[in-house]
């Protein structure tokens, strides 16, 4: 074999073992929103692929056993149970009555087990444009 034509053969190997890392990730990486009740409907093509499902925490149900969190979505009068197990530590705005959006994949057990956990936008605390931030700390003298 000439050297043109094995640098050739490396080069297609090389490039082609790229192009199939990049399209798992790509594959891996997707996410599709879903609402609990169609989360609900989808039975076992639910465990295959990689969702967000928002929705209120319900109040109460917030229960922290170490690193782990279990709370309960609510969204028109569905309920889906959550358990989060992430090693990012939970935002600030995450407490009862909260809108929270859960990334992860749901179990076999019937409880969608969340990677990633988002809860209301910071934008909703942001002063409007042109006007003055609002002081919310409030101090006694």
């Amino acid at each position: 074999m000439k050297t043109y034509t094995k640098f050739a053969v490396l080069i297609v190997a090389v490039i082609g073992t790229l192009v199939w890392l990049a399209m798992g990730g790509i594959n891996e990486s997707k996410t599709y929103y879903k609402e609990i009740a169609e989360l609900q409907t989808m039975g076992a093509h639910a465990m295959d692929k990689r969702l967000k499902v928002g929705g209120d925490i319900e109040p109460g149900s917030i229960v922290r056993d170490g690193r782990q969190v279990r709370f309960i979505l609510t969204q028109a009068e569905r309920k889906l149970p959550v358990v989060y197990d992430g090693t990012d530590p939970l935002p600030d705005t995450f407490r009862d009555r909260a809108q929270a959006l859960a990334d992860g994949k749901m179990g076999a057990d019937g409880v969608f087990h969340a990677e990633e956990i988002q809860a209301e936008c910071a934008s909703k605390y942001e002063a409007k444009p042109g006007s003055a931030p609002v002081n919310r700390v409030r101090t006694t003298t």
